[in-house]
């Protein structure tokens, strides 16, 4: 076993003075994707093209797409360090975001695409008080993008930083300003349809390189999981070895911290905008169907393989390479990369987490731009009196703004673990949105009140239950290093801010005077289960 860590000690040792290919492949890579979003441009005219693509995409197109929106860097970068450290308990991660479709696919996915016309505020304000129901949603979503671009942009810092042998802070956070700036060009030329077809490109090759990845690390070990698990045992650094086979490495210390993350993992995914808006790219609601049963399946063969992978770059990479690499844990995939096919599939693998990156990061980037100038803009402050341009307009503006906040953010959080920061992300989606979609979807009675509470509060809840716990004071790998202690114990807030999100939900309509329109509840129940009207809608 030695022999095979002194190998890829050395392979680590040489790529890092390779930076000539890392840099070739990924200059071909941005010129490929830059080329595509170009292209699919031209057609953008209206607010339904560049938000929705014009609902042009297929069913099965829509699932690449969506595997490519969903399986983020934190599916690929972040599980497979967690696995590689953690074992057993990084794998709850890939288990927590598959099981979540589910939720997403029977409860909300179809609904809401047929009673919706281009965000989620759409759908939620159809029955309310248009004003404070939109500036909610249109929050909320903002403040769950950020996060996720927070982590993404992390990613980006780490990996980069990698293949170029980067230790500084000064050149990651350099790496960190460029993928925002990269982002911000193929959002502004490409809107929707630009974004959507980098995903399906990046689905492609991402799945085809853990597929092929995952063939090779079963291949060194004779096909035998056995083995693999085995080889990964040995060169655990764990007391004792076996541990990272079986639950509680991570967790183990606060399992009220695990049933927190699951929470926050299982019920995040139906409240997440990016992925919702995803839906309204299709014509009907038969092919929102068929591209979610697509992309369930893309999406949980490649959970499938993160265990090979993880388990794999424990066993060939070590899980002490790993924690002392540029990045960090984010650095897992890339060094099994390395270790298997040297730095030509170092240089591959890396360009497709960097894909991953920015097609997840451009899709973030519109729905949080789509969710300002359309709910904000267009219908708060203009009450819908908007000349037909003028939304783009506002949208476009806003992506430039988007980009530099999640530039600063980035450059806050490197070196975490990117997938506990999708987690947080989460968290604050299933406590600000799930309960208030989930309401107004199938509570005839919810009311404005109810909606207002239900999103302020658990975002609030959410947000402050974050700033005060260990993420960010007093443990080494706090935001904070060392600094201060954390007054709230779990590093993820959703066991508290997810339940109170709906409490305040209910408790908002319960004490609420004012009735809604029970005509509009009806017509939006009979919309969202027919699709009755939805496509009229879409059309004018």
């Amino acid at each position: 076993m030695n022999d095979v860590f002194a190998a890829v000690k050395a392979a680590v040792d040489t790529a890092e003075n390779n930076p000539v290919l890392n840099i070739s492949i990924f200059g071909a890579f941005v010129a490929v994707t830059l080329f595509i979003v170009i292209r699919a441009s031209r057609n953008n005219k209206t607010a339904a093209d560049y938000y929705a693509a014009g609902r042009s995409f297929t069913g099965p197109q829509n699932g690449f797409a969506i595997a490519g929106d969903y399986l983020s860097a934190a599916s690929f970068l972040g599980i497979c360090g967690a696995i590689a450290i953690n074992g057993y308990d990084g794998f709850l991660y890939s288990i927590g975001f598959l099981v979540a479709w589910l939720v997403a696919l029977l409860l909300v996915a179809e609904l809401m695409r047929n009673t919706g016309k281009f965000t989620m505020a759409d759908v939620l304000s159809f029955r309310l008080k248009q004003g404070p129901v939109r500036m909610a949603a249109a929050i909320t979503t903002l403040a769950v993008c950020f996060f996720y671009l927070l982590a993404q942009m992390a990613g980006a810092g780490g990996l980069v930083s990698l293949l170029l042998g980067i230790n500084d802070r000064i050149g990651q956070s350099i790496v960190v300003a460029v993928v925002g700036i990269l982002m911000i060009v193929y959002v502004l030329v490409g809107g929707m349809k630009g974004t959507t077809w980098v995903q399906i490109v990046k689905a492609f090759l991402l799945i085809g390189g853990a597929i092929v990845m995952t063939i090779w690390v079963l291949a060194i070990n004779g096909f035998n999981i056995d083995t693999l698990l085995g080889a990964a045992v040995d060169a655990s650094t764990t007391d004792p070895a076996d541990a990272i086979l079986g639950p509680g490495l991570q967790y183990g210390a606060n399992p009220w911290d695990f049933i927190s993350l699951a929470i926050a993992l299982v019920l995040g995914t139906a409240g997440l905008p990016h992925v919702l808006m995803r839906f309204y790219t299709v014509p009907t609601a038969k092919e929102a169907r068929r591209s979610v049963v697509w992309a369930i399946w893309l999406i949980g063969l490649f959970y499938l393989l993160t265990l090979v992978l993880g388990y794999g770059a424990g066993a060939l990479v070590g899980p002490d390479v790993i924690k002392a690499a540029p990045g960090g844990v984010n650095s897992a995939a890339p060094l099994l990369a390395q270790a298997l096919g040297g730095p030509l599939l170092l240089g591959f693998i890396s360009a497709v987490a960097f894909a991953t990156i920015l097609a997840v990061v451009a899709g973030l980037t519109i729905t949080a731009a789509a969710s300002f100038a359309h709910d904000i803009y267009a219908n708060v402050v203009k009450k819908g009196q908007v000349p037909p341009d003028g939304e783009v307009k506002v949208a476009r503006r806003t992506v430039i703004v988007i980009g530099i906040l999640a530039i600063l953010g980035g450059i806050g959080v490197q070196g975490q673990n990117i997938a506990f920061l999708v987690a947080l992300a989460f968290a604050v989606a299933a406590s600000a949105n799930l309960p208030t979609i989930l309401y107004s979807l199938f509570w005839r009675k919810f009311s404005t009140r109810g909606a207002v509470w239900s999103m302020y509060g658990g975002l609030a809840a959410a947000i402050i239950l974050i700033l005060l716990s260990p993420v960010f004071w007093g443990t080494e790998t706090s935001v904070f290093k060392n600094v201060g202690t954390a007054i709230w114990p779990l590093n993820n807030p959703g066991i508290v801010s997810i339940p109170l999100g709906f409490f305040l939900g209910w408790l908002g309509t319960v004490t609420s005077r004012r009735v809604e329109d029970p005509k509009k509840a009806a017509e939006m129940e009979v919309r969202s289960l027919t699709g009755y009207g939805a496509e009229k809608a879409t059309h004018h």
